[in-house]
């Protein structure tokens, strides 16, 4: 019989010790090491494998020829955009969010419509009976020949079916429920989840089999498991949603085949997940016009415009300090905007609690959001309504100045198609594109200028 050992490994950046440590050396990261039992007759297959034993020999960059990397279109344009143009065979994409929040919807859906184009399909359940599989499936509407179900966490007999089956989309839900029988841990420990990943990254690789894995969140909204499971994956996507709304958002935070800044919008229903192909107007849907703390922003993720709504309330405070709490925004960025609103606009916020939400639950991080948050929170402070047919944005630095954004043609664009009748943007961000006819366009460089357009 094989010796056991124990083993400590960290669960943030898999890093491997013998003996326990408060602080991981690997990282530094507090009280992350976790023990687990390994046997030591267990061989590692990850450096092991063929795959990483081709015998090649060095090339010159010039002299490797290359090419765009095929795409498979999975009939869902949403998705489409956040992967870069659709799904690249032979990748590994893991796929993280809360419960309950779409993930298996979203891929159950997605494998139906790559079953419409005559594409083989994969669906790997270790959650779920086959049963609960297929009335979700009819729920959906998402029944086809080419789809085929598994209820199975034996990575052995997973890898079988594959060879068997041959599919050219493999999903696997969950990750953290699969296991690998020579590794003694549980599954869902950092070996069960290192070495089952590191099995199907091969298989991906090898047999160009498109892998999506599903991962597990903890209670801070991180992957589950060691990070060295995000570092593997060829493309990490969350799916984020409030529990209260029905729209979800899907978010690349690691792409090598795209770009990270895109985003993705569904809305939930009986049915299913729906696209939102116009996220400006489901944001805009419920704006009370004409009340005061209200501005329009006009926000770039990825290359898609988005106008978003600001609500500012600022009112008198019973305590020593106001309080500054935005949701949807940085709250140093919050504080320091109101910083410049004191010593540039003479406005006295100090005996003022400051609260800035973006209506709908977005979270917008770019500086060009600035100006419509100082305009939102003056209109509040001197409960001064805005203009309704106002969309803002720009930059502000800490002198009082408004500084050019990226994009602004697209965003003006975006505003005058939902009807807006005025913009006011940085005077800088006018040059060097044309202007449309028929939206008046306030050019300012300073938020003085701003305020004055806006509230006066």
């Amino acid at each position: 019989m094989a010796k056991v050992k124990t083993k400590f490994f960290c669960t943030d950046c898999g890093y491997e010790s013998p003996k326990w440590y408060g602080k991981c050396p690997g990282c530094q990261a507090w009280n992350t090491m976790v023990e687990e039992k390994e046997s030591a007759a267990v061989k590692t297959q990850g450096m092991n494998s063929s795959l990483f034993q081709t015998k090649q020999k060095p090339q010159a960059i010039t002299e490797i020829e290359s090419g765009k990397e095929p795409r498979i279109q999975t009939g869902i344009q949403e998705l489409n955009r956040v992967l870069g143009g659709g799904v690249v065979p032979g990748s590994l994409v893991l796929v993280g969010g809360d419960p309950g929040i779409g993930k298996s919807t979203l891929l159950l859906q997605t494998s139906h419509a790559l079953t419409q184009k005559g594409l083989r399909v994969l669906y790997v359940s270790g959650e779920e009976s086959v049963r609960q599989t297929k009335l979700r499936a009819e729920r959906l509407d998402a029944l086809s020949d080419e789809l085929f179900v598994l209820c199975e966490s034996n990575m052995d007999l997973i890898e079988e079916a594959i060879d068997n089956l041959n599919p050219n989309f493999l999903v696997i839900d969950s990750i953290q429920t699969v296991y690998q029988p020579e590794v003694t841990s549980a599954p869902g420990s950092v070996s069960q989840v290192r070495e089952c990943t590191s099995r199907f990254m091969r298989v991906a690789k090898i047999r160009g089999i498109a892998t999506v894995l599903v991962g597990h969140v903890t209670k801070e909204g991180a992957i589950a498991g060691p990070r060295m499971l995000e570092h593997m994956v060829d493309c990490v996507l969350y799916f984020e949603g409030e529990r209260h709304h029905t729209y979800r958002i899907l978010r690349a935070v690691k792409n090598r085949f795209g770009s990270t800044n895109e985003m993705g919008i569904f809305e939930m229903h009986e049915e299913g997940l729906t696209e939102v192909s116009n996220p400006s107007e489901l944001f805009l849907s419920e704006r009370a016009m004409g009340a005061a703390g209200s501005t329009v922003v006009a926000s770039m993720e990825g290359t898609r415009p988005m106008l978003v709504e600001l609500q500012a309330l600022v009112a008198a405070t019973h305590f020593p300090s106001p309080r500054r709490m935005g949701t949807g925004v940085d709250n140093n960025r919050l504080a320091l905007i109101i910083a410049v609103l004191e010593k540039r606009m003479g406005m006295f916020l100090q005996n003022q609690d400051a609260y800035l939400n973006v209506a709908g639950g977005v979270k917008l991080d770019e500086p060009a959001v600035d100006l419509a948050i100082a305009v939102s929170l003056a209109s509040s402070f001197r409960d001064a309504p805005t203009k309704p047919d106002d969309v803002i944005f720009g930059e502000i630095g800490l002198t009082g100045e408004v500084r050019a954004v990226s994009r602004a043609e697209q965003r003006v664009k975006e505003a005058a198609k939902l009807g807006f009748k005025r913009v006011i943007l940085p005077e800088k961000s006018l040059k060097g594109w044309k202007h449309p006819k028929d939206i008046q366009l306030i050019g300012v460089n300073t938020v003085a200028e701003a305020l004055k357009a806006a509230l006066d």
